[in-house]
């Protein structure tokens, strides 16, 4: 092995387009860099600033991170091909993935994080088609222009910190993925006026009230049958 390579790492963990630490990394940059964009947009829109992170510590939202990871593992083959078959693998890939999402998140919690219902073309107003056209072109330009780069960049970590920063963030994540799930359950629990059963639920509780959890996920509605209604709601 050369001295460069050596000293850039690329060898044994990123030389891999769809190796594991690629993948890893492809999923938190893809957590990180969707809460900025559509910030970046809701305030272009609105004219003022909303947080649309999904976990509760860090500015990182799943939705955003798997749904690259899933694109990127799905059409990487696809995009060295036809950029029609990218963009329809693209817009299925995106608006499957936004389905399960939205379904997920009102099964284990009873919340939905959007709401597509008023819009035409919508799917149980969890995706809608104007949506999924915007995923194919989002498809395309992440396989084409953003994740070439990425994995440039990647490369360039030295072989020395990637392992620990990789280790590190994996226990960051599984801790704040896990808190994040319990803050949104009890959440839905108090709901309903249900009680903590013990003492992580009670700090639960403590740390994360529907005060704090409002500035966290501003954008969460409860469902009651047909009803969607927003957080901001209960707290005020």
């Amino acid at each position: 092995m050369s001295e460069q390579s050596s000293l850039l790492g690329q060898k044994n963990y990123f030389q891999k387009p769809l190796g594991f630490y690629t993948l890893f990394w492809v999923f938190m940059i893809g957590c990180f860099l969707g809460v900025i964009l559509e910030i970046a947009w809701f305030y272009i829109t609105h004219h003022y600033y909303e947080n649309r992170s999904g976990l509760v510590y860090g500015p990182f939202n799943l939705v955003y991170g798997l749904g690259v990871l899933g694109m990127t593992a799905c059409l990487y083959w696809i995009s060295k091909k036809s950029l029609i078959l990218l963009f329809a693998g693209s817009c299925i890939v995106g608006s499957v993935f936004e389905f399960l999402c939205s379904w997920f998140q009102e099964t284990m919690f009873g919340t939905v994080s959007w709401d597509y219902r008023e819009i035409s073309w919508n799917l149980g107003g969890r995706i809608h088609l104007s949506l999924s056209l915007i995923w194919g072109l989002l498809g395309i330009f992440w396989m084409k222009v953003l994740f070439p780069l990425c994995h440039s960049l990647l490369q360039k970590l030295p072989e020395i910190l990637v392992r620990p920063l990789t280790v590190g963030m994996i226990v960051f994540m599984i801790i704040n993925i896990a808190v994040s799930a319990a803050a949104m359950s009890r959440m839905s629990e108090r709901r309903h006026g249900i009680a903590p059963e013990n003492t992580i639920e009670e700090w639960v509780d403590s740390h994360f009230p529907d005060e704090r959890m409002e500035k966290i996920f501003t954008n969460v509605l409860f469902v009651e049958g047909e009803e969607r209604i927003p957080l901001q709601s209960i707290t005020k």
